[in-house]
């Protein structure tokens, strides 16, 4: 009874005094729902994030490119395409080269863009008047040539202006015996550019050295025709030969050294990291303009003409490019 009767005021502590039995019956309610709220805490379920959306640069894009030469190679390519072990291998390949996890749909979507320009491309390089230029990744032709084959081919405007690095490797992966012989072999003459720089050092070096050649063979014919000349003579001419070779070793130094300058002139000349800074600097870029354009300077054409344009001119000129880009992937 007396247990009855604590109850009773600890209950009635609880409730307002002059509550109603409506009130009660809501109160009584309200303290059953909180009593199961402590009892069982609510747990928040974690949706996945959904995978973003692969962000290809040209160098990826390479690295991708590099691990199916390889597996082609291997022979791990059946009927001119990859098979489920060579994915396994690429993507694990790739993940450990780059530290970016895409699944294999991603990397294929790319190797499917990599075969339309490879179709592109080699359907380009059987006209007569086109070559590639494996040292610059360019196609070269005259402009009446691209004008006209762009008239009736609108999506090679882009390789026009990019050129394609990747063409060597593209072969290698696509055509069906696996190997590009036949293309450096059947397919149209490689062009192998030198800077202009260079073949004038080059041909001034090799003037220079015929020069003294001539000069030491004929030292050496006087040499031979004067065996009666006393010894004085002999040893002057003896340090004739010696000049002659120690010009000949300075003059070819000289070469050297202007060789080694006009390269490290051409390579810093419009350089990917001069066009990445100038990138950096233009404001209210898109990020998907910005990516289409690293791709866009991996070709040196290209380059030049964005660092050539005035600074308000680049971005309009960015959209252009960019634009036919992603029309053509």
């Amino acid at each position: 009874m007396r247990q009855s009767n604590e109850a009773t005021r600890s209950y009635s502590s609880a409730t307002p005094l002059n509550s109603s039995p409506i009130h009660f019956t809501i109160f009584k309610l309200y303290m059953a729902s909180w009593s199961t709220r402590v009892r069982r805490p609510t747990t928040i379920k974690q949706q996945p994030e959904p995978q973003s959306r692969a962000k290809w640069t040209s160098s990826l894009t390479k690295v991708l490119a590099d691990l199916m030469v390889d597996q082609a190679t291997t022979g791990n390519k059946l009927n001119n395409s990859f098979g489920k072990k060579a994915w396994e291998c690429i993507c694990n390949e790739f993940q450990k080269s780059t530290g970016l996890n895409w699944d294999k749909e991603q990397l294929k979507n790319r190797y499917t863009v990599l075969k339309k320009q490879f179709v592109m491309t080699k359907s380009l390089l059987d006209e007569p008047d086109f070559m590639w230029d494996e040292f610059t990744g360019a196609i070269v032709a005259t402009n009446e040539a691209w004008d006209n084959y762009i008239a009736e081919h609108p999506d090679a405007e882009i390789l026009r202006s990019t050129g394609c690095s990747l063409y060597k490797q593209l072969c290698t992966i696509f055509l069906e015996n696996g190997t590009n012989d036949n293309y450096i072999e059947e397919g149209p003459e490689l062009l192998y550019s030198t800077p202009q720089p260079l073949r004038t050092v080059q041909g001034k070096a090799s003037t220079s050295e015929s020069e003294e050649i001539t000069e030491m063979a004929d030292d050496r014919d006087r040499l031979q025709s004067n065996t009666a000349s006393r010894n004085g003579t002999r040893k002057r001419g003896r340090r004739g030969i010696d000049d002659v070779l120690a010009n000949a070793l300075s003059e070819m130094a000289a070469a050297s050294k202007l060789r080694a300058l006009a390269v490290k002139q051409h390579n810093e000349r419009y350089s990917i990291s001069d066009c990445i800074k100038t990138l950096d600097e233009i404001e209210g870029i898109d990020e998907e303009i910005y990516y289409a354009a690293l791709d866009l300077f991996d070709s040196r054409n290209a380059r030049e003409t964005f660092l050539s344009l005035k600074v308000d001119k680049r971005l309009t000129w960015l959209f252009g490019k960019c634009s036919i880009l992603s029309g053509c992937l």
